[in-house]
């Protein structure tokens, strides 16, 4: 075997083999010399090969190393900007920020939203969801994030299905007439008035004091937009409007159960909403019924001053409405859920009060058919 192809192993043993031969008798010394110096070399050539392949896969692995940490730092930074945007210290900058200055925000966010737009702390989103779902009727109502207006396509009219027995004539195909609900978003507004001293609150106290108020009346708002519309909606369906019943009708024992008798078989979760004067009412002619009777008929009653009560009602003007809101009724926010703020410091200066104007862009109506009673005083009725 040539020199050159050897490995390690073989160079070490014919380099002991040749050394016992140096000592041999008659050896041919100038030429076991020559094979021990070629012998070193390849084995030097040997030894230079491996430390290449060393330096390799130390490259290798080091540029291995490198794209792990370089993937944990951006795991670990989009945990950080999460915690980030819930922390105290990005609270704080953000409540300066909705007064206008966005400096200390966006120094703290290494990425920003989109569309440049700075994110809303969870401490915010869960203080405009928790006025929504505190509302006892926009709890209930389904709703959708769609931008511009929401088209929704409901039932009119329709032929049912038929029995047909092998043999007869065909049936006839349904007849089947659709109607569009075109949701439109309104903007529902609130303004207060805030003092100097409020305005300077930092942080989650600032943001509470703004945020609790504002929410609490755009909510409120929304909900009473709803229960005009539907009440604005009594009679027959037509091509952009659902059906609403309506009945006129004095309180009595029975009241509630005549507008139930009204709702479509699609109406499965059914309430009652009315002024809690009213409720009253209805519970006083309970009491004098002598007998054990719910003239609830078993349904949840959610509270609104959106409606009259019975006793100060108009001869057919509504007092009660009893409906499906999870079914019938839908908003939708073609900006998102988000509350927007616009502060004024100089329409009220000389009274050293800070104005703020809280806005949601909200599209909410009915949108099934038959899904709604609305009870209406009967003229000559009981006061």
């Amino acid at each position: 075997m040539e020199i050159k192809e050897m490995d390690l192993e073989q160079v070490e043993t014919r380099l002991a083999e040749v050394k016992d031969m140096l000592h041999e008798d008659g050896a041919d010394l100038e030429a076991l010399e020559t094979e021990i110096r070629s012998l070193k070399d390849r084995k030097q050539e040997i030894h230079a090969e491996i430390e290449a392949r060393k330096a390799e896969v130390k490259e290798v692995m080091e540029t291995a190393k490198e794209v792990r940490t370089f993937e944990e730092e951006r795991t670990h930074e989009k945990m950080d900007i999460k915690e980030l945007r819930n922390s105290k210290e990005y609270i704080d900058a953000y409540a300066e920020y909705i007064k206008g200055d966005d400096k200390a925000v966006r120094s703290l966010l290494t990425t920003n939203a989109e569309d440049g737009t700075v994110a809303v702390p969870e401490l915010v989103y869960d203080i405009v969801k928790t006025a929504w779902e505190k509302n006892d009727i926009l709890a209930r109502v389904r709703k959708t994030f769609m931008k511009g207006n929401l088209k929704v396509g409901f039932e009119i009219s329709s032929t049912g299905a038929v029995a047909h027995t092998e043999g007869d004539d065909a049936p006839n195909e349904e007849a089947l007439v659709l109607g569009i609900v075109n949701l439109v978003p309104v903007s529902v507004k609130k303004w207060i008035s805030i003092s100097d001293e409020v305005y300077d609150l930092r942080g989650e106290d600032f943001l509470r004091y703004v945020y609790d108020e504002l929410t609490y009346q755009i909510a409120k708002k929304t909900a009473e937009l709803l229960i005009t519309n539907i009440v604005q909606s009594v009679g027959a369906s037509t091509q952009s409007k659902p059906a609403v019943a309506g009945l006129q009708t004095n309180i009595a024992v029975g009241t509630i159960a005549q507008a139930l008798a009204l709702l479509s078989d699609e109406a499965t979760n059914p309430v009652i909403i009315m002024n809690k004067a009213t409720w009253a009412e209805f519970k006083a002619v309970q009491y004098a019924n002598g007998y054990g009777v719910d003239v609830f008929e078993g349904l949840p009653v959610l509270f609104s001053n959106a409606l009259p009560a019975y006793s100060t009602a108009t001869a057919q003007q509504a007092y009660a409405i009893v409906g499906d809101l999870e079914n019938g009724a839908l908003a939708n926010f073609p900006n998102g859920q988000e509350i927007t703020l616009k502060f004024d410091d100089l329409s009220l200066a000389e009274s050293d009060l800070i104005k703020i104007v809280g806005r949601q862009y909200v599209g909410i109506g009915i949108v099934a058919p038959n899904h709604f009673t609305v009870l209406a005083k009967a003229a000559g009725g009981n006061s």
